[in-house]
């Protein structure tokens, strides 16, 4: 099973739905530790990236996601937009030249992606950040794979983890972004930005692996 060109425009597509259908919710995430916008710099950013879509020509799986990142850093306030438009360029940059990606090149481009992530917003798992959603899910993803798992089910492995990496920012106190300024107060709230990150893993399950969702 290959990651193809059109499979990625699948996953941004269904990204903005999902960030589109759950906006609210990150709002109310947001207003209760940050400034309460994620969910609307997010689908500001998305519907965006969808309208420059309409108009990209024939390319690579990169260059899907080069765009998608230079949109997101450019229409997206906040911290949220370089730090997920560095994800996105960053794996553009792994998956360059390549017409499509193998299950591990999509782990590793993935992977990359996630930590340079990581290197500009100088965080670290623990911080009550989107990483704490990113991190694990990586790994379950790279663990599952390395262990001669599907790739369906290794995308939901992966979700999964970023699920419960998102749920256990909830007593975590933050140290890092505007949450940061609430100290204990920020303890008993999920992430918001943990949370955006499950979405859009959840959406690489769905595209990637259409009809492959196990029973909960």
């Amino acid at each position: 099973m290959a990651v193809t060109r059109e499979a990625v425009l699948s996953w941004v597509r269904e990204s903005a739905a999902s960030i589109a259908a759950h906006k609210d919710r990150l709002t109310e995430l947001d207003a209760a530790i940050g400034d309460a916008d994620h969910g609307a710099n997010l689908d500001r950013g998305f519907k965006a990236v969808l309208t420059k879509l309409e108009g990209v020509g024939p390319g690579d799986v990169a260059a899907v996601l080069k765009l998608t990142g230079m949109t997101l850093i450019s229409t997206v306030g906040g911290a949220s937009g370089p730090l997920y438009g560095t994800l996105f360029l960053q794996m553009a940059t792994s998956a360059a030249g390549k017409a499509e990606l193998s299950p591990r090149e999509w782990e590793a481009s993935l992977k990359s992606g996630v930590e340079a992530l990581a290197r500009r917003g100088k965080a670290r798992r623990g911080e009550k950040t989107m990483l704490d959603a990113l991190e694990p899910a990586v790994e379950a993803l790279g663990a599952a794979l390395e262990g001669g798992v599907p790739f369906d089910e290794a995308l939901w492995r992966c979700e999964r983890a970023a699920r419960k990496g998102a749920a256990d920012t909830i007593p975590l106190v933050a140290t890092k972004g505007r949450a940061s300024y609430l100290g204990e107060r920020s303890a008993g709230h999920q992430d918001p930005g943990a949370t955006s990150a499950h979405l859009l893993l959840r959406a690489a399950a769905q595209a990637l692996a259409p009809g492959a969702e196990p029973t909960p």
